[in-house]
């Protein structure tokens, strides 16, 4: 299963994360992302109800339509219960071990957090599957190209701060994929019942980065 999944991370290009959702609004919120070509997706671990969004998620999709993961996650408690509910992948703000040793003995994948080529390495070394270059914003597309250059063996997935407007520069330094927050999942449009902006913004994300990756 880990194969599989950080393979369908690798094809999408894009994560999707729900952070302090209406657990009445996250089967809506996750069909419009489907619907606009984004089937993964992130729910995390600090929003009210996760585990019950995670439960619907997986048993609303199949996991050919949508693969659903826990994010924010801390420890390998937190870990164990998210996989329980169905998540398929597992994404950290920082490294930590326990959490990489928890999902590896169940074989989910991991994104681990990571802000330095050291803790690029040791996580990776550790068994996660990718790294979660967090915060992209404050790091940039240029860490990601110094990173990809020395470490181009493993796969990156910045987030935190990605937008339209620098999705094409972080694929383009080298990255495997990009987590994706409120620019993506708009929290206005939701609480408004607009759901078709989150499936026009997941078609605008999913063009930008199939064309930073045909330039």
């Amino acid at each position: 299963m880990a194969t599989t999944v950080a393979q369908r991370i690798v094809e999408t290009g894009i994560v999707a994360i729900i952070r302090g959702a209406d657990p009445e609004t996250a089967i809506e919120t996750v069909d419009a992302l489907q619907r606009g070509g984004v089937s993964v997706v992130e729910i995390t671990a600090n929003t009210e109800g996760v585990l019950d969004m995670i439960r619907d998620v997986s048993s609303t999709f199949t996991p050919d339509e949508v693969a659903v993961g826990a994010g924010t996650v801390l420890d390998g408690e937190t870990t164990r219960a998210a996989m329980l509910a169905g998540a398929e992948f597992v994404v950290t703000p920082s490294f930590d071990p326990e959490t990489i040793e928890t999902a590896n003995r169940y074989g989910v994948p991991t994104v681990v957090g990571v802000a330095t080529p050291t803790e690029a390495v040791d996580a990776y070394s550790a068994g996660a599957d990718m790294v979660k270059v967090f915060p992209a914003s404050s790091l940039g597309p240029e860490f990601v190209a110094s990173l990809h250059g020395p470490l181009g063996h493993i796969p990156t997935v910045p987030t935190g701060g990605v937008s339209l407007d620098n999705v094409g520069a972080f694929i383009d330094a080298g990255a495997t994929a990009v987590g994706v927050g409120s620019s993506l999942v708009d929290g206005d449009a939701i609480g408004r019942g607009d759901y078709g902006v989150l499936t026009e913004n997941a078609r605008a994300f999913v063009e930008a980065v199939a064309t930073a990756r045909d330039a």
